[in-house]
């Protein structure tokens, strides 16, 4: 599994499955949960996209807006499990 690979799976969930707007323009590096994206639930939404369809765990404590709060934070994060 490549970088880009990881950013396009996990941009188009977040736009078509979390955003309910698969045409949003979602960047790299747009604050998700500073900028009032997503919430915690949607959080955990993602966690288990991540594990079901990337095959990478990571774990609970690494949800957090000082880890994953934006689309490059979280394919960095899934990069050191591949």
């Amino acid at each position: 599994m490549d970088r880009t690979t990881v950013i396009e799976q996990l941009t188009r969930f977040i736009c078509q499955d979390i955003l309910h707007n698969p045409t949003y323009p979602l960047q790299e590096n747009e604050p998700l949960i500073s900028g009032g994206l997503i919430d915690s639930r949607s959080l955990v939404h993602i966690a288990v996209f991540i594990e079901d369809t990337l095959g990478v765990y990571i774990p609970d404590t690494d949800f957090t807006v000082e880890k994953m709060d934006t689309i490059e934070m979280m394919t960095n994060r899934i990069m050191e499990e591949v």
